[in-house]
């Protein structure tokens, strides 16, 4: 598989990320010998960046992710995250590490490429929400002493929440990469939209990335599985998803998928999923694109979406007239 440059940090990453979370379900819910044969194919053939968190799966992820690698992490970029509870907010900085001790336990390393943040960003009080400033005045300071120990080499956080303060984290010049999310149904952290458009507008932040020398990682690409146009779930997977390409729910999210089966009549990909993972890489900008698999064969599936390439420009014509009558 393709690799590409990440960012500043000289990395060199597959298109396609071993998204390890409870979306998809595999690494917290799937059986361990598919989960090792997963992680053994992946790697077999060029894919190279694995995430996972600490939540995923209560750790449960990252003790699967750090079983199937068994310490053999040659030629392999390995991030994982911490999220900080109300709790955490009297004591960040010990939070922090305490988070990213146990993770390297469970993942059986002493070190991870990429240690990212994984909170919303904004001002209100709710829970697992932290605002600009306590991410530069606490969050950064205690990343970097980490980073000085050796316990990560490089520092990022997920892009979710108030889009100011995500374009001035990305900004920042702390941060290493970030997860941004982009799909068929939210395409504006890679394109303007009009204002009225029905999903957030993340003001082409992969762009934003680029040029400020942080590796973007396209997440949510499949809408949180509404982009398989079906709402049947695996059972591995999460039982239920928030809304994440509309204002409204999961079932409107699929109905706006099944408008892109038109294309698929027309040839311009095999499936709703290889339309939505293709329509993402052919962005240049984004160096790298995160998936959540249930099943071997979704993860051998997106390989094959990922190696077909780009869409073609017709397509990605035909795909911005059918964005545009979502504008109400």
């Amino acid at each position: 598989m393709e690799k590409r440059s990440f960012g500043n940090t000289g990395l060199r990453v597959s298109r396609l990320t071993f998204g390890c979370g409870a979306v998809g379900g595999l690494m917290t819910k799937g059986a361990a010998a598919d989960q090792d044969r997963a992680i053994a194919w992946a790697r077999d053939n060029g894919i190279n960046f694995f995430d996972t968190a600490a939540s995923y799966g209560n750790g449960t992820s990252e003790v699967n992710l750090g079983r199937a690698l068994n310490g053999n992490t040659d030629g392999i970029v390995v991030s994982t995250k911490v999220g900080l509870s109300n709790d955490d907010l009297s004591d960040i900085a010990g939070s922090i590490t305490r988070s990213l001790d146990a993770s390297l336990t469970r993942l059986k390393l002493d070190h991870v490429e990429i240690f990212q943040l994984h909170n919303t960003l904004g001002h209100s009080n709710s829970q697992g929400m932290l605002n600009f400033e306590q991410v530069m005045d606490e969050v950064i300071p205690a990343f970097e002493r980490l980073k000085n120990a050796g316990k990560v080499r490089f520092l990022g956080f997920t892009a979710k929440g108030d889009t100011d303060d995500l374009h001035k984290l990305v900004e920042c010049g702390s941060f290493n990469s970030a997860q941004i999310f982009y799909n068929l149904l939210v395409p504006s952290a890679g394109e303007t939209v009009p204002d009225n458009y029905p999903s957030d507008d993340f003001r082409k932040l992969i762009n934003v990335a680029l040029d400020s020398g942080v590796g973007a990682i396209g997440v949510r690409v499949l809408a949180g599985g509404a982009l398989s146009g079906n709402e049947n779930r695996h059972p591995l997977g999460m039982p239920s998803v928030a809304p994440i390409g509309s204002e409204t729910d999961y079932s409107t999210d699929v109905q706006r998928a099944r408008q892109f089966i038109p294309l698929i009549e027309a040839g311009y990909a095999e499936s709703l999923p290889e339309l939505a993972i293709r329509y993402v890489i052919s962005n240049p900008a984004l160096p790298t694109t995160e998936i959540g698999i249930a099943t071997l064969e979704e993860l051998q599936q997106a390989a094959a979406a990922v190696n077909k390439g780009p869409l073609s420009d017709d397509a990605l014509a035909q795909i911005k007239k059918i964005q545009a009558a979502f504008v109400v």
